[in-house]
């Protein structure tokens, strides 16, 4: 189940809200608990027992190192939480990719077993191993029941495809939090604009790039330049409007019963760097990296030599975490470069504005690392990009496409920038001392989440494609 489906929208979140809002506040909690494991349990029951499992042990281990005396004692319990989440995580996830390599060097084993990579694993793990360091840290106090790191870590906003909660960020909010109109009113609005910008914008811009650059059939050998960039724009278009959208229904749907998680997501493709961009961009997991790896390798004060060793564990971290696959890899070292140039070479020396076409066009060739994970489709696509493939430069295929989707292209350049939301907050401060312009905004304030659902609703109702990318991480 997923969030742009009719199914959740008329049906599981509609029953879930009427009976939460309308239970007494001491059910309300488990409601959420039952409530999110059977959204889980939807797309995959067989790995429900995996979560649960997951939560027991970190419950356990944050126990252990809560009334541990000894600092050794309590870093043995958070290395043994470690082993047991990212072992769990290593094995639904990166064992056929190990025993492929293996087989492709020895050509042993003879077979290598499907493991099937269970529905935000990748998520839900990470989550809990914050939850277990920042008790090591002192951060948070350690949970004593065992069914409430349950509902933090299966919560179905979030447990499927981020954004990657802290605890601290909930603890409070688990056994007291109070729902005001004015947050379930900004809940049901991020929960529309979050899901208009995946059934209208990220479908439609998939629709073109896998018209242009289908993967696995061997067509995009034969792609026209123009072709290949254009179908890349709007891959790049797709993927943040897909991801985005997610973050900020997960976000509407934790307003709306209390919860106030951090954003994920802020207009990455304004970005006037790669390491500007990386602030912007899935926010949840580049601190997650920054501040249980990479600070507690020494972070960058050290040597110069340790601060690059320290960036080269981190982006390889974030390249395999992504996928198992080589691409994934490639995509992790790809930024660590550039974040080393701009680092130790280029120092913010590029003028105004060029820095913003320079990021757009580093992060437009990251995403063909991103998308393909066979290596001939990857490197066809960027040799036929930059004029070494020996492709025609377009087809009437390729401006006929263009010229179908100019609007949709223009369009989704506007939507990743601020300007609807500066142009909003322009409107509040007029309403405040214009009375036609407090009309205007209460009026638009409140049809905007309508005529959101209603647009979204026709969309998906004839929706051919509709998976979120990220629930494949």
């Amino acid at each position: 189940m997923v969030f742009s489906s009719l199914v959740f929208l008329f049906a599981f979140l509609s029953i879930h809200l009427v009976v939460y809002f309308f239970a007494p506040k001491h059910f309300r909690n488990p409601w959420l608990l039952i409530s999110s494991l059977a959204f889980y349990a939807w797309g995959g029951p067989q790995y429900l027992p995996l979560i649960m499992f997951e939560s027991l042990a970190s419950w356990f281990f944050a126990l252990r190192i809560q009334s541990s005396q000894s600092a050794s004692r309590k870093r043995a319990n958070l290395v043994a939480c470690c082993i047991v989440l990212l072992g769990l995580l290593a094995y639904f996830k990166y064992t056929m990719f190990l025993l492929g390599n293996i087989q492709f060097l020895t050509g042993v084993p003879a077979e290598i077993p499907t493991i099937i990579l269970p529905i935000g694993i990748s998520f839900y793990t990470f989550q809990l191993i914050s939850y277990v360091a920042d008790v090591y840290r002192g951060d948070v106090t350690a949970q004593p029941a065992y069914w409430k790191v349950l509902m933090y870590a299966s919560l179905f906003h979030q447990c499927i495809a981020g954004p990657i909660i802290r605890y601290e960020t909930v603890q409070s909010e688990i056994d007291n939090r109070r729902v005001t109109r004015k947050d379930v009113f900004y809940g049901v609005r991020r929960f529309c604009v979050g899901l208009a910008k995946k059934a209208i914008l990220a479908n439609s811009c998939a629709e073109v790039a896998d018209t242009l650059l289908p993967t696995g059939v061997g067509a995009v050998f034969s792609e026209p330049t123009l072709g290949c960039w254009l179908g890349m724009i709007f891959y790049m278009f797709q993927i943040y409007f897909d991801f985005s959208a997610y973050s900020d229904m997960a976000i509407g749907l934790g307003r709306m019963v209390g919860f106030h998680y951090l954003e994920n997501f802020n207009y990455p493709y304004m970005a006037t760097s790669i390491k500007d961009f990386w602030r912007r961009w899935h926010i949840s997991l580049s601190s997650f990296f920054r501040d249980y790896v990479y600070i507690p390798l020494g972070g960058s004060r050290c040597d110069e030599a340790l601060v690059v060793r320290n960036y080269c564990v981190v982006w390889f971290l974030t390249g395999l975490w992504h996928g198992a696959s080589w691409n994934y890899i490639f995509w992790g070292l790809f930024y660590l470069a550039f974040l080393m140039l701009e680092r130790y070479v280029i120092k913010g020396r590029i003028p105004r504005g060029l820095d913003h076409a320079y990021a757009c066009l580093v992060v437009l060739v990251g995403w063909v690392l991103f998308r393909f994970e066979d290596m001939g489709e990857l490197l066809s696509v960027l040799a036929n990009m930059f004029l070494v493939g020996g492709v025609p430069l377009t087809s009437m295929e390729v401006g006929t496409l263009f010229l179908q989707n100019v609007f949709l292209l223009a369009f989704c350049i506007v939507a990743c920038t601020n300007l609807g939301k500066v142009l909003r907050g322009k409107l509040f401060k007029m309403a405040k001392r214009n009375t036609v312009a407090g009309v205007v905004f209460g009026v638009t304030e409140a049809i905007t989440p309508v005529v959101l659902l209603l647009l979204s609703v026709v969309s998906l109702a004839g929706a051919t494609y509709n998976p979120f990318i990220y629930f494949q991480f």
